[in-house]
């Protein structure tokens, strides 16, 4: 750019830097639009018809399992996803093992409210959304717990001889769910939610592809790279403890108002048991699963 024309741009000059200025000082918002979120009344009720998807194409399960922490110290609050989701040793769990171990009750009940909790994501078709209905026939990515997880290895596997296994994640023989939110002593229940009887999702194979090239990729989020490194996550650890592994302070809010921001943000590359292991029900689940994609 030549003097003359930073002479033409002088009186515009200010607007340009003002916008710029604006750009880089406004807040960055990590929630990711492609995770649909069912929407909750003023009593805690909500309602929607969901159908888990199939795995996307290269990819052979449709859904993956991500563990993290969320808890208190009095250096702040510690939310990182676990290493251990993607099979490393994680300076939390490697805490948790020592205050387990100690044989006092006081480390025990620290090592369960520090536990990793677990997150399961998955491709969803929104059929009904009541509340929204402007998601409905749109592919979201999907959270749920092990409760839903339950729910979907009833399905299919069921308990009693007179009722049919489903695949829930097929477009043909899988079947809508209907996802029932209710506040049973001030927690967020699922146990209403239920798979109705296997059908297709709709008698139009185009538009079912149209659905499935539409889905979103899951391995990203147990990629290494999106993940921060042991000594990161030491170095965290001992910041929010101060170096003690018993420091603690009273929650201000609770752990699931970070982890659910921490799942949802967009990868960014760069009992008798101790706690943060998984149970016995957990691992049978997943066995079942991964033997279902072997197949």
């Amino acid at each position: 750019m030549g003097f003359n024309d930073l002479k033409k741009k002088s009186k515009s000059g200010i607007e340009d830097l003002i916008k710029k200025m604006e750009e880089q000082t406004k807040t960055k918002d990590y929630k990711d639009d492609r995770f649909w979120r069912p929407e909750q009344d003023k009593s805690g009720n909500g309602f929607a018809i969901i159908r888990f998807l199939p795995p996307v194409d290269g990819e052979d399960v449709p859904w993956v399992k991500v563990y993290n922490h969320a808890f208190q110290g009095t250096g702040g609050w510690y939310i990182e996803n676990s290493l251990t989701t993607i099979g490393q040793k994680d300076p939390v769990s490697e805490m948790n093992n020592q205050l387990w171990n100690s044989g006092l009750e006081s480390d025990k009940d620290l090592a369960r409210q520090r536990k990793r909790k677990t997150t399961y994501i998955a491709n969803i078709y929104v059929v009904s959304d009541p509340a929204n209905p402007q998601n409905e026939g749109k592919v979201f990515l999907y959270k749920f717990g092990t409760k839903i997880f339950e729910k979907i290895q009833e399905a299919m596997k069921p308990e009693f001889s007179d009722e049919k296994a489903i695949n829930p994640f097929d477009f043909w023989e899988g079947a809508n769910f209907r996802l029932k939110i209710r506040k049973v002593g001030g927690y967020t229940n699922y146990d209403k939610s239920e798979f109705d009887s296997s059908s297709v999702l709709m008698n139009d194979d185009a538009k079912m592809e149209k659905i499935w090239k539409s889905q979103y990729s899951l391995l990203s989020f147990i990629d290494s790279s999106n993940f921060k490194t042991y000594d990161e996550l030491k170095t965290r650890l001992n910041e929010v403890l101060g170096g003690d592994i018993r420091a603690s302070a009273p929650a201000t809010k609770t752990a699931e108002d970070f982890t659910d921001e921490l799942v949802e943000r967009k990868p960014q590359l760069k009992s008798k048991k101790p706690p943060q292991e998984d149970t016995e029900e957990e691992m049978d689940a997943l066995s079942y699963f991964q033997k279902l994609a072997d197949n």
